[in-house]
């Protein structure tokens, strides 16, 4: 465990990441290994995503975006999938206070305004409530699919140029990125995946393609402030080539 009276030391406080990216991985198995319903691995999982969120804004971390809920997870057992909108609507109410004492303003990204009523207002609701805010930027990845975002970028560049507001030939990389969802964010830094897992599980893919990516073993429930200070180390003590030699 990392020494708190240390981290001052061992954190470059002048070279963090700008933006990190969390793929919040393990809360089932960690419920499974206690003989304990899933849904109370997910609920362990917020608490995680208190402990983290608080921890990235007292560094100075600009921007962090998490994956809470992807395309693909529809695939699960429909209690399961009731009781994560149950849970979705008591993080949007019962962290509100949380998130202002620590300035960290919400915005939520993915087909997010296609869920269920209960969910959906309760997230625009997190959103308005601390739009004012000015520190941590907290990106919450809600029915969330890389390729599909990637395929909602297309079809509205392809929209632009048949509407005439966009010639075909100024479609290079810079422009892909201002039609996806994080068109006005910085670029992303690191990419953390606790859990175990070595995959991508479509997310951030476009904007992953020189993040560096720190795996943990460390399933998210259990996934501390020490372990964050962990992975920035971890990025500070690589070179970054961006492809070059």
């Amino acid at each position: 465990m990392i020494d708190p009276a240390r981290r001052s030391i061992d954190v470059d406080l002048e070279a963090l990441p700008r933006h990190v990216a969390i793929i919040m991985d393990g809360n089932r198995r960690w419920a499974k290994r206690r003989a304990l319903p899933a849904i109370e691995g997910h609920r362990r999982g917020i608490v995680s995503l208190r402990r983290v969120t608080r921890a990235a804004s007292d560094l100075g971390i600009g921007v962090l975006t998490v994956y809470g809920f992807s395309t693909e997870n529809w695939n699960r057992d429909a209690r399961e999938i009731s009781l994560l909108f149950d849970l979705c609507v008591y993080f949007a109410r019962n962290e509100l206070a949380e998130l202002m004492r620590n300035n960290v303003r919400v915005r939520v990204i993915g087909d997010w305004e296609s869920l269920p009523p209960g969910p959906r207002g309760a997230l625009a609701s997190l959103q308005s409530g601390t739009a004012a805010n000015t520190g941590l930027l907290l990106n919450l990845a809600v029915n969330y699919s890389s390729h599909a975002e990637l395929a909602r970028a297309v079809r509205a560049i392809a929209r632009d140029v048949a509407a005439g507001t966009l010639k075909a030939d100024a479609v290079d990389e810079a422009l892909i990125g201002r039609y996806l969802y994080t068109a006005d964010l910085p670029e992303l830094d690191l990419l953390i995946r606790p859990g175990g897992e070595h995959r991508l599980s479509n997310f951030l893919l476009y904007q992953a393609a020189y993040a560096e990516l720190v795996l943990s073993d460390v399933l998210w429930p259990d996934f501390s402030r020490d372990d964050l200070v962990r992975a920035l180390i971890e990025y500070q003590q690589r070179e970054r080539r961006f492809g070059g030699a």
